[in-house]
């Protein structure tokens, strides 16, 4: 068997460590990673320059150079190889220190003699009247491009590369400056502006308290119902949705405006598969992906799967999770089911999120409170372990002091006892 893995972040690291491990004998697996910058790490590896690349492909990274996780390390490792202690016992690390974990997993598991750097997928399709997968690569550096033949592909290739910009009446308008966090690398880029930051999800959050140590001023924009309670400076005040842009000011939904110098978009990331072919039978509906199985296996082509796509998750168990799930299948050791009842299954998950929750498509992959239900279904699915409730409980506790206490809650530690137990110490 022959697998071809996307990406080599923390997702495709993930997963190819699993396909080699599920190589037998009696079914041998062959497994190629093609990742198209030359590094493995995904939007973990920071680089300065934004736009395009040397290779004039749209710059994939979105980290910026001050970020500490936000999610404590103890729930950001991989099962059986857990991000190991640091002299200072923070449990909130740098991406420099996430990035040096992930490689030292590389390096543990042997996994670089399988992952092709510099190796752009360009298109992904089922072969027509075969089980098999056509492939085609750029091998950037050779300058040549390649078609590849496969049994299975594990789409690996992250979604926070791609970004969510709103539509807002008289944009067109506006002649200050506009940014995406994306693009945001260092926060003296809005030194001495005045500044609206549109979003309050995680990055908004974290994205307005970094620049307003060097902004004049920083309006927080959101549509949260309530005002979010966490001390920010006194340079930085909140206000609702933006309703109009003009020259040089925007005008609020509480019908107040404001001058300002720049528009910084904290707006989130569109799913985006530029190389799957409309033959892979997988459809991106307002950033929801279907039709799905359990959120991972293609239900028109099951030997196609996409790894990561829920949020708001323990992201690198999860990866790990779904890798597992995925083999038990395609390794002949579980059976899938029939199309029409994973499609049952699918239209099951959509009836729950949009009918008796009231959440939108671009909500369909966000996990936060089922993120527990969700490992237990995929784990007794496939008969695979699953994952230790402590996780939860972590991400649970530390989600809330984000929201409670932003500035100060990277300070807290936290220290696993057990498969259901912690302890922590709060921040002062």
């Amino acid at each position: 068997m022959k697998i071809a893995i996307i990406g080599a972040g923390a997702a495709g690291l993930a997963a190819l460590r699993r396909v080699l491990e599920a190589s037998t004998e009696a079914l041998p697996i062959e497994a190629v990673v093609y990742e198209k910058t030359g590094k493995i790490g995904g939007t973990w590896v920071y680089v300065p320059e934004t736009g395009k690349d040397e290779y004039g492909l749209p710059v994939h990274s979105s980290m910026y150079d001050s970020l500490r996780t936000n999610l404590p390390k103890e729930v950001m490792g991989y099962p059986g190889y857990p991000i190991p202690e640091n002299s200072e016992k923070r449990s909130y690390l740098t991406r420099t220190e996430i990035l040096a974990f992930l490689e030292s997993f590389a390096e543990h598991f042997k996994l670089r003699e399988h992952i092709h750097l510099y190796h752009n997928v360009e298109l992904v399709e089922p072969v027509g009247g075969t089980s098999e997968w056509k492939v085609r690569v750029r091998d950037l550096k050779g300058d040549r491009s390649l078609d590849v033949r496969f049994d299975a592909v594990m789409v690996c290739s992250g979604h926070y590369f791609e970004p969510a910009i709103p539509v807002i009446k008289g944009a067109d308008k506006f002649k200050g400056e506009t940014l995406h966090s994306h693009d945001y690398r260092r926060p003296e880029h809005f030194a001495g502006k005045r500044v609206v930051v549109v979003g309050a999800g995680p990055s908004g959050m974290d994205l307005a308290l970094e620049i307003s140590r060097k902004a004049t001023s920083v309006i927080l924009s959101h549509h949260s119902t309530e005002e979010i309670l966490t001390q920010f400076p006194a340079n930085v005040s909140q206000k609702p949705d933006i309703v109009e842009m003009t020259v040089n000011a925007v005008k609020f939904a509480d019908e107040t405006e404001a001058e300002v110098d720049a528009i910084f978009y904290c707006t989130g990331y569109k799913y985006s598969f530029p190389f799957l072919s409309r033959a892979a039978g997988v459809r991106v509906d307002d950033n929801m992906v279907a039709p799905l199985w359990k959120q991972v296996i293609s239900i028109a082509n099951p030997t196609m799967a996409l790894i990561g796509l829920p949020f708001y998750v323990c992201a690198f168990s999860m990866f790990d999770l779904q890798a597992r799930f995925v083999l038990k299948f395609w390794t002949n050791k579980a059976q899938l089911p029939e199309r029409s009842v994973m499609l049952a299954d699918h239209e099951k998950e959509k009836k729950d999120r949009f009918e008796v929750r009231g959440w939108s498509k671009r909500q369909f992959h966000m996990m936060g409170p089922l993120q527990g239900e969700y490992y237990d279904d995929l784990a007794r699915t496939a008969g695979v372990e699953g994952l230790p409730p402590v996780l939860i409980k972590i991400h649970n506790v530390s989600s809330k002091r984000f929201l409670d206490d932003l500035v100060h809650y990277r300070g807290d530690r936290f220290e696993i006892i057990d498969s259901d137990n912690f302890t922590s110490t709060v921040a002062q």
